[in-house]
């Protein structure tokens, strides 16, 4: 037998022959949704019927991003994707890439060429983005003057800053004349000087939402001299004008929340930083106290006075202390100086009177300590203890052995 093939071949071969069929790669599926099954791994399994058949679809967890609403039996849908073989099977099946309900696939695609269009120009650029201010006292707000987004953003930014003032532009947001009322409810706002303007309303299909995703909204947002946030449909509608707006917001009520602050949270940061500052200031002030202190201290131990009144003191010791050294040099001369008279007394001609001793003297005044001091005839003064006594030298005697050298 010739030319046989194995069953793996026979599915390679057809996957094959199904990626390289440039309409299969890329190509718009309509039908009803049916067996839609959402796996914990996070793929959606699920096929599309209509009247004449089926075929089973897949969207793996990474092409998530392209469904922008929870998929339900008996919907009408659009699914982009590419049709190719699973080879283990040998079943051939859509695997999506993006899926959008049925009716809106013309918008969806001048959605896409506007995008691309404004993309290009820059519009969405983020150096062109606005920062949007912390705190604000005037908030703008374009959209429909009844309904659930005026309703809610009132309500929250009424709770978070009573004292922010909110000025509407009721503004058409839905059907004709909502483009030119909502460039209108812009442009005038922003001539009123506002800190912020929200632009949105609630949610809606793609066709409610449309006139958000217009180019003329989309320029007088990029225009807009005020910063602007936008707040269009629900979390998973995106419109251009997100895209253009300086922020995007989820939802209306996330557009307050991110517009006006909250005045509890900053009163209380305020009162924080008053404590703060007072706990500081009050550390400042005993750490100024404590030097202030010590100056004063050190003034008074370096004022002329306190040096007078040192001194004092030190004179009064030096006084005290040459008192005390005079008196141990009186002591110690007094004594010496008794020394001194005991030793005169010994010395003293007197002392010596007194003892039965006399005092002889010349003429002359001279002492009589010799023989030879005088001469026969010559008159001398005896001292005795009780006086003196006039006498007359009769003869001089000297003794053997005794004379001056």
């Amino acid at each position: 037998m010739r030319n046989v093939y194995s069953v793996k071949q026979v599915n390679a071969y057809i996957k094959n022959m199904f990626t390289q069929d440039y309409m299969l790669s890329r190509i718009y599926v309509k039908g009803e949704v049916s067996n839609c099954k959402y796996h914990s791994s996070g793929h959606i399994y699920f096929s599309l019927k209509d009247e004449s058949g089926t075929i089973a679809c897949i969207m793996f967890a990474g092409q998530r991003s392209g469904l922008s609403f929870r998929m339900r039996e008996g919907q009408q849908v659009i699914v982009l994707g590419n049709v190719t073989t699973y080879e283990r099977d040998g079943k051939y099946q859509l695997y999506a890439r993006e899926i959008i309900l049925d009716g809106a696939g013309l918008l969806y695609e001048r959605f896409e060429a506007l995008k691309k269009e404004l993309e290009e120009m820059g519009m969405f650029a983020p150096e062109y983005k606005q920062p949007i201010p912390r705190f604000v006292s005037r908030v703008g707000i374009v959209t429909a003057p009844t309904g659930a987004a005026v309703r809610d953003i009132i309500q929250i930014a009424g709770r978070r800053n009573p004292y922010v003032q909110l000025v509407l532009y009721p503004a058409l947001v839905q059907g004709d004349g909502a483009v030119s009322s909502i460039v209108r409810g812009i442009q005038m706002l922003d001539e009123r000087k506002m800190d912020v303007i929200i632009v949105g309303r609630g949610g809606g299909s793609m066709e409610d939402l449309w006139a958000f995703n217009e180019e003329a909204v989309a320029r007088a947002i990029f225009e807009c001299r005020t910063p602007i946030i936008s707040a269009v449909g629900h979390e998973t509608d995106t419109t251009i004008a997100d895209f253009v707006a300086d922020l995007r917001a989820p939802t209306p009520s996330a557009a307050a929340e991110l517009a006006v602050y909250q005045y509890r949270d900053l009163q209380q940061q305020m009162f924080s930083y008053q404590t703060g500052l007072q706990n500081l200031m009050q550390q400042k002030l005993e750490a100024v106290r404590g030097r202030v202190g010590q100056m004063e201290m050190k003034l008074g131990y370096l004022h002329p006075q306190q040096r007078l009144n040192e001194n004092r003191q030190y004179s009064v010791q030096l006084e005290e202390r040459i008192k005390k050294q005079m008196q141990q040099i009186l002591l110690q001369k007094r004594h010496l100086l008794e020394l001194y008279i005991e030793k005169m007394k010994g010395l003293s001609p007197l002392a010596k009177l007194n003892q039965g001793f006399s005092y002889v003297q010349s003429g002359d005044g001279r002492t009589v300590k010799s023989t030879e001091d005088v001469v026969a005839g010559d008159t001398v003064t005896i001292f005795v203890t009780d006086g003196q006594i006039e006498a007359n030298v009769i003869s001089v005697k000297k003794e053997a052995g005794h004379g001056r050298e």
